[in-house]
């Protein structure tokens, strides 16, 4: 098999655990890996918006850096996109964009309630996504 597979990613134990298992399934399908970090806009109303977006771009573009590092040096051909759109539109538009075989998404432990009241990604790709999603739990 050709082709990349997209997982969410932002340095979080639950991102660690699925970029871990989405290196395995790469490997396993001979496929790489596209590790997306959304900069979700910030809202209308906040002051300085165009400042917070820096920093949250560039905050993205060193959590892909180490993402990247960790997949290329288990041996799995990788790269990055920094998305500016909510993490649920932008692993739906990159996976689209490449045509990938799936999403993978690592989930924070949070209960089926409080993850349904917060909105969670993970349930919304379960829901929205039109491909398979894989949610890997954080490792303790």
């Amino acid at each position: 098999m050709t082709g990349e597979i997209v997982v969410g990613f932002d340095d979080s134990d639950g991102a660690k655990a699925a970029l871990a298992q989405t290196i395995a399934l790469a490997k396993g399908l001979g496929a790489g890996i596209v590790l997306v970090f959304c900069t979700e806009p910030p809202s209308i109303n906040a002051g300085g918006a165009g400042n917070q977006r820096d920093v949250i771009a560039s905050i993205g573009e060193e959590v892909l850096n180490h993402g990247i590092a960790i997949a290329t040096g288990s041996g799995v051909g990788a790269r990055g996109e920094l998305v500016d759109a909510r993490p649920v539109d932008g692993l739906i538009a990159v996976a689209d964009q490449v045509d990938a075989p799936m999403i993978v998404v690592g989930h924070h432990g949070e209960g089926p309630l409080r993850g349904a009241l917060i909105g969670a990604t993970a349930n919304k790709l379960l829901h929205q996504a039109e491909r398979p999603v894989l949610v890997v739990p954080a490792t303790e």
